[in-house]
């Protein structure tokens, strides 16, 4: 590999590794809707990668007469029971990229604003390549807060200028950006323009740990790519 790796790749999980985002607007939309309220499509994308407990009040807001916790436990039940139904697909290049960072040695954490249960199911099909877990339900505050990112770190034991993040969501990237891990924006169901990753790819689809690496390289010798 002509370009130094970076010591670990962090990646987002709902859009970005799996494609799962088509499973929970449909869950939100079928709650709303048997409260007799509306969900359009544009409200759905406003909670794309936000953390589970601030998507629910929102719910709330719209007319669901649940507690928030009670809110977060039937989306998650109700998203599980949708993938174990139809299964889920993974995102263009993903599993293909993941190979291939790990192939190359370099460390890779799951950081989601799934609860930390949920990302087990989800990610169990990989079996170790993960090797830290951080969750919605194992975080204070969600992303896009930096928290989940820094945790990550600290766990991992390294510097987030260390690390890559690959985040599909504004929410996502704004919470890497903001823990300081250079990240790498892939949009998926909402737009990336004005959020700030320090690079913007279409899709995962043949890329490799080599263009991750020179990422971090030109990321780390002139701060943005």
């Amino acid at each position: 590999m002509p370009s130094a790796p970076p010591a670990a790749v962090l990646w987002d999980m709902d859009g970005t590794l799996v494609d799962t985002e088509a499973h929970w607007l449909a869950a939100e939309t079928a709650l709303i809707e048997s409260f007799g309220g509306e969900w359009t499509h544009e409200q759905a994308l406003t909670l794309v990668g936000k953390g589970l407990e601030s998507s629910a009040i929102v719910l709330q807001r719209a007319g669901v007469r649940m507690a928030v916790a009670e809110i977060v436990d039937h989306l998650t039940a109700s998203v599980l029971t949708s993938i174990a139904e139809e299964g889920s697909a993974m995102r263009p290049g993903a599993a293909e990229l993941l190979a291939d960072v790990r192939a190359a040695g370099i460390r890779c954490a799951l950081v989601t604003m799934s609860l930390h249960h949920m990302a087990e199911a989800i990610v169990a099909p990989f079996g170790d390549a993960f090797e830290v877990i951080v969750a919605g339900d194992d975080v204070t505050r969600p992303k896009p807060f930096p928290d989940a990112y820094l945790q990550a770190c600290q766990t991992l034991g390294i510097d987030p200028l260390d690390a890559v993040a690959i985040e599909d969501s504004p929410t996502g990237v704004r919470a890497a950006v903001a823990a300081g891990v250079p990240t790498i924006g892939v949009p998926n169901l909402a737009s990336l323009a004005g959020v700030g990753p320090h690079a913007l790819w279409p899709t995962l689809q043949g890329r490799t740990a080599e263009d991750i690496a020179a990422f971090h390289a030109a990321y780390r010798a002139g701060g943005r790519v």
